[in-house]
Order: C-alpha cells, then structure tokens, then sequence
C-alpha cells in the first residue's frame, strides 16, 4: 500500500474518484491509496496464475479476473485483488465491483507483503462467499493457500519447491509451481 492520497471519503465519493480516475487505488476504512507498479516478476507470475486457473476451470461456469477487477470486502473497503475467481453467478454491484470471489490470489512483493497477510487478508475474510486466499511469493517457489473452515477459522497449507503442486479444494483443481515458476530467477539461496 502506498502513502495516502485522499483521506476520509465515503464509499460512494471513493467509487466516483477511482472510476474517473488514470490510476486504480484501493478504498480502506475512509482512505484511499493509490497503487503502486508492480515488477517483471509480479506480472508473470499474475500471468501465469490467471492462464493455470482459465484452463483449469474450463468449461465449469467460472470466471477469472485480473487486477482490474475491484472487490468489495466490506462496507468500507474496496480492493484490487491481483487474481480473483467467481464461479456461478457473478454478483455486481453497478457492474465494475464484484462482491462474491470464492478465491483470490495475492502476489507478494517486498512492498506489500505485510499488508496482504494483514489488513487486506482481515478486509478478505469478510467476504462471505471467499473459501481461499492465496499468496504468491516472487522470492522462491512457494505458494500459501488459506483455507476457511466450517467453523468459519482459517488453515493454512504452504506448498514449497518447484516439485510441489498446491490444491485449492474450493476449485478442485491443483496448481503445479513448476509450470507458474518457470524461468523465475531467484535469488541467491532461495529455496528452489
């Protein structure tokens, strides 16, 4: 999340700014934040997320959306999930906010990290329909799925190492790292 840009706005004076506006920026709690570019690495691996997921899910009555895609998490609080998946139905509200993502991914940066596994992953889980959150590391292979459970906590699964393949139970469907991670330069000493 990046310094603020617009402080204390309503739900409706944030949707009309970030709908006239050249830039996307997420709305939390009355305050808007303008978004950030990601790196090279970030948007192939979004790229890659997206392409695994389409294929996946063909033909099932799902839907995969990018980072253009807003998301309602609560009253208060619109956000730009990097990937985001709605099977059935979409639900809409004034056509650009999608209010029922049964996944969305995350791809973890330096700069971001620490607000996707805190404030965005809070605002996340209040989504009811919303069974899994995913974070994407761009520092080695490893991929966390958050699972709900029927008693509505959260489980966590960490897949790790280009051999792994992490299930997201609410698709039914596997993604292999190999393939999202392939020709990803890591750093000296990740785990690979």
């Amino acid at each position: 999340m990046s310094a603020k840009s617009v402080a204390r706005l309503t739900p409706e004076e944030y949707l009309a700014l970030d709908r006239a506006a050249e830039f996307k920026s997420e709305y939390v709690d009355g305050d808007m934040y303008a978004m950030s570019g990601g790196t090279f690495v970030h948007a192939t691996l979004a790229g890659r997320v997206v392409t695994e997921l389409n294929i996946a899910l063909a033909g099932r009555n799902c839907r995969v959306t990018t980072s253009d895609a807003r998301v309602r998490a609560t009253p208060f609080s619109f956000l730009y999930p990097d990937v985001s998946v709605v099977c059935g139905k979409p639900m809409l509200e004034a056509s650009d906010v999608l209010l029922n993502p049964i996944v969305v991914v995350e791809i973890l940066s330096d700069s971001t990290e620490r607000y996707d596994r805190g404030l965005k992953f809070a605002r996340y889980r209040r989504i009811e329909s919303l069974r899994e959150y995913v974070l994407v590391s761009q520092s080695d292979p490893r991929i966390e799925v958050f699972r709900r459970q029927e008693d509505e906590s959260w489980a966590l699964r960490e897949h790790e190492g280009l051999d792994s393949t992490a299930k997201l139970a609410s698709l039914e469907i596997e993604l292999p790292l190999r393939r999202l991670y392939q020709d990803i330069e890591f750093p000296e000493g990740a785990g690979v």
